[in-house]
């Protein structure tokens, strides 16, 4: 378990943010690459700062179980084996529940969700097969506090948790590792795809990136260090690995937490 040295590796939403992050951290690790996103000439951007490291793209749009099994063979026949796959592709929705349309749901449900399933059984088995491999699956601290009017968003990341955790225990002994990352904010540009969100509560999600201690840059050092140890949770952020250790106490004042947040935005 772990990655391994000059690892064969696939990211899903490398365009930019976190994925073309994490694509630089491995390429600087002496990665082998697929960059994948639904936007390729992203992909090409993200591709063109990897200082010369093998890279390819692919698009991919990660709800659709073709074009993500499309996506193991095609890193089957650039990189042979693959050693890490970052599922890391995701989107955002916000409202009420009761008010957001079914397509919204639909829409974040097939990425957030469906995306990292597809992913995970594209990639896994061959790994159980050889016995080596790691997977990364990329949640949020959202899918732990559950804030309010971000339903869709907390519900998706939440499955990627419970995925990875149950993942964890079927791959024991496989030499397969999964780990899943749970951020809370850092710039990105997730916000700018969203659906259904006011405009205070773009500027006040704004304003809590701008103020993150931690760039992408750092996530993704952070996230790849975790995989490499093993560790199945990685909270980069301190106050996520506070308020991981507060749900578990403290359940009850922890969601009223979340809740008494949601009420400064409004103010």
């Amino acid at each position: 378990m772990g990655i391994p040295n000059r690892p064969s590796s696939v990211v899903t939403g490398a365009g930019s943010g976190l994925g073309r992050a994490l694509c630089v951290q491995l390429a600087k690790r002496g990665a082998r690459l697929v960059v994948s996103d639904v936007n390729e000439e992203a992909a090409r951007e993200t591709v063109a700062m990897l200082g010369g490291a093998e890279a390819h793209t692919f698009r991919c749009d990660v709800s659709k179980r073709d074009e993500v099994n499309a996506l193991a063979a095609f890193a089957q026949e650039k990189l042979g084996d693959v050693d890490f796959v970052a599922n890391n592709a995701g989107v955002a929705v916000s409202g009420n529940i009761g008010e957001i349309p079914d397509a919204d749901w639909q829409w974040i449900v097939g990425i957030n969700l469906w995306g990292v399933i597809y992913g995970c059984e594209a990639f896994v088995p061959a790994m159980k097969r050889r016995g080596t491999g790691h997977i990364l699956n990329v949640a949020s601290l959202a899918g732990i506090a559950n804030a309010s009017r971000m339903g869709p968003y907390n519900v998706t990341k939440a499955g990627v948790i419970a995925l990875s955790e149950t993942m964890h225990g079927e791959l024991r002994r496989t030499g397969v590792g999964v780990s899943v990352l749970c951020p809370s904010f850092f710039p990105t540009n997730i916000l700018k795809a969203a659906k259904g969100a006011e405009s205070a509560e773009s500027a006040f999600a704004e304003k809590l990136m701008r103020r993150s201690p931690h760039s992408a840059e750092d996530i993704a050092r952070l996230a790849l260090d975790g995989c490499a140890r093993g560790d199945l949770h990685i909270l980069p952020h301190s106050e996520g690995r506070w308020f991981w250790r507060m749900r578990r106490l403290l359940p009850q004042r922890s969601l009223d937490l979340a809740v008494d947040l949601r009420r400064r935005v409004q103010r």
